[in-house]
């Protein structure tokens, strides 16, 4: 089995600025719980030959406060837009059943939601990322510019432990509206990435 892929990433979660499982997912989460919501928009690549370039994958998790304790709760979508063979090889992929970053994730879930096709629209505008996961995920999140930085350069965090890179840019929540698969939260602070690159 063999598989790579390519393109672009944002993320919510219900921390406050920032959330501390970015520094490392044994710190516990602000409140008494983490939820969070991925999104992968993927602009070309391949799992054991099935062509899935152009298609997205939301993924919507209720963990304990302490991520590394496990029991996550995980739910997820997939393009609607994906045919059979699509659908299949993404769900196996981001269940972690291929290997790769999301099979590090694997045993800290102890609830599968389900998995279902769904409208993801995924937009990046300068310094916002917008997403929209049929009627259950709408979300805005904007990358944070620190104070005195005339580059207009956003902060970026590296030699994080995170399925999607270990470097990421640091964003703030403008607005969101999240109640899918049973979780509902408000999302504050967010993630993003305009390239990722996984391979097996």
């Amino acid at each position: 089995m063999s598989w790579n892929l390519r393109g672009s990433y944002v993320e919510t979660c219900s921390c406050e600025l920032m959330c501390p499982c970015n520094l490392s997912f044994d710190h516990g989460a602000t409140y008494d719980f983490c939820r969070v919501t991925l999104v992968f928009n993927i602009r070309d690549g391949q799992i054991d030959g099935v062509d899935i370039s152009g298609r997205k994958v939301a993924a919507i998790a209720d963990t304990p406060k302490v991520m590394t304790e496990g029991n996550w709760r995980l739910g997820v979508f997939v393009d609607d837009r994906a045919d059979d063979d699509q659908f299949d090889k993404l769900l196996q992929l981001f269940s972690g059943q291929l290997g790769g970053p999301m099979a590090a994730l694997a045993p800290l879930v102890g609830e599968m939601l389900g998995a279902k096709r769904a409208t993801i629209e995924v937009q990046d505008d300068g310094l916002r990322h917008s997403v929209r996961v049929g009627d259950d995920i709408e979300f805005e999140i904007e990358d944070i510019v620190p104070f005195g930085i005339e580059t207009g350069e956003p902060v970026r965090f590296s030699g994080m432990f995170h399925p999607v890179a270990s470097n990421l840019t640091m964003a703030e929540a403008r607005r969101s509206r999240i109640n899918a698969f049973g979780i509902q939260y408000e999302g504050k602070t967010g993630l993003s990435t305009s390239e990722f690159s996984w391979a097996a």
